[in-house]
């Protein structure tokens, strides 16, 4: 996939840039691909909006390694602290341009510019929530949840609804179906569901919602939805499927290629069509878990490493 373009190599053997790596995004997979760096003894920074989608996990129980769980802030934390004593730098900035430059990249935030010799973005996704006013407490009680292949077994026998659209929401409620029998599916937009999934749904025993949602509040106990003619329901979890933004902008303003939603797409070392500029977790094509970004993390940063001893520049020879 990555393909070699003319890019000027520096003129004097003495120029220097100000790192070896600038890491866009502080979540998991950015502050693992720091620590391997760090710990690499090249010089990185990561620069967070402070933005990560982990930092709403009320508490996962999936991730390897912490048979209680652990929260999203906690992980967070735990990572900066680990990356840091090997010498990581983090700081708090969104990055508003990444360009290209003779030494690899120069990359803008908050006022500052940096050149690095390579650059990993590791910026992810943004859920689209439903309108309601409470939904982060919502997140945060666990009533509003994001993730079924996360948290799916922690709903077990629970009443839950897939809000979204029908098609989408109904091959979700079938997965959810795996750990509970109360499962419904409410219908958003103006789409219906082709005939195969209606039979999939009735083979699942999955009821149907295709009333409009005229409002969705936060209860004690779970979430209230009712519907445009005034049916009330309560839900335990309400798993939204409305879509999401993924963070990619700077990276295609590079040119970088895509799929139809806007991840990144990248080779089997994290790196994009651009030489030097990898990708990884959320805003990349594949499945958006911890534990991916993580392993992409290492990959991403070993190749880094091993590329910035064979071709100092990205695209020289």
């Amino acid at each position: 996939m990555t393909t070699e373009e003319n890019v000027p190599t520096p003129n004097s053997d003495d120029a220097r840039a100000d790192l070896d790596c600038l890491i866009v995004g502080g979540g998991p997979g950015g502050l693992t691909a720091a620590l391997y760096l760090a710990r690499f003894r090249r010089s990185c920074l990561v620069v967070d909006a402070g933005n990560s989608r982990a930092a709403l996990i009320p508490r996962s129980r999936n991730y390897p390694g912490f048979p209680p769980g652990i929260t999203g802030t906690d992980l967070l934390e735990r990572l900066r602290q680990q990356a840091s004593e090997y010498g990581a730098r983090i700081e708090q900035g969104t990055v508003e341009r990444i360009e290209r430059h003779p030494l690899g990249f120069l990359v803008s935030w908050g006022g500052q510019r940096r050149i690095a010799r390579r650059v990993i973005l590791a910026t992810g996704i943004e859920d689209t929530l439903p309108q309601m006013d409470d939904a982060q407490q919502a997140i945060a009680a666990g009533h509003l949840r994001l993730c079924a292949i996360c948290d799916g077994y922690e709903v077990s026998g629970d009443n839950v609804a897939v809000y979204g659209e029908v098609e989408c929401a109904i091959g979700h409620a079938a997965f959810l179906r795996t750990f509970s029998d109360r499962i419904t599916v409410v219908g958003y937009g103006e789409h219906d569901a082709c005939e195969q999934a209606v039979a999939l749904a009735r083979h699942h025993g999955i009821e149907l919602i295709r009333d409009r949602v005229a409002s969705l509040r936060a209860c004690a106990d779970g979430i209230e939805l009712v519907t445009a003619s005034g049916d009330i329901r309560r839900f335990d979890i309400i798993y939204p499927c409305l879509g999401a933004r993924f963070r990619s902008e700077v990276a295609r303003a590079l040119g970088v290629d895509c799929d139809a939603d806007g991840a990144l797409e990248v080779d089997a070392h994290q790196q994009t069509r651009v030489p030097g500029l990898y990708a990884l977790g959320d805003v990349v094509v594949g499945l958006k878990q911890i534990s991916v970004a993580i392993g992409q993390a290492a990959q991403a940063a070993t190749a880094v490493h091993n590329g910035l001893e064979a071709n100092p520049w990205p695209g020289s020879r």
